[in-house]
């Protein structure tokens, strides 16, 4: 059975934004099109961002995949690593607030901003 690999940004334990990656089973289709299960959704929603953009870290309000349309986007931790998405890379962004706790910059979240010449389209997908 084939597998898609996928990229996902989490809350650890430790309540600290870290990337992991994710198998997801295909088990659907044939051969020359191998599916996996239907996933419902709760909407998609397009993201135009400048050259310059950058955000402030934050928390994503809900899980969602980020998939990058155009241009480059940089993902960065709390620990000081980051990484750089290109058109047609996604990850799932799941770096949620966990329960009861209080926002800390220096704990929790991650931040955002645009590399390169070109704006960041990105499509989100709850």
């Amino acid at each position: 059975m084939s597998v898609f690999k996928q990229i996902v940004l989490y809350t650890d334990v430790d309540g600290r934004a870290q990337f992991r990656e994710e198998s997801i089973a295909l088990p659907l289709g044939s051969p020359q099109s191998m599916l996996s299960e239907l996933t419902p959704s709760a909407g998609m929603q397009l993201r135009h961002s400048p050259v310059g953009f950058r955000s402030q870290t934050h928390c994503s309000p809900h899980a969602q995949w980020v998939f990058i349309l155009g241009g480059e986007m940089e993902i960065g931790l709390a620990d000081g690593s980051s990484r750089v998405f290109t058109p047609g890379q996604h990850f799932y962004s799941a770096d949620t607030l966990p329960e009861g706790a209080v926002f800390d910059a220096g704990v929790h979240g991650h931040w955002s901003c645009q590399r390169g010449a070109d704006p960041l389209v990105t499509l989100f997908v709850r």
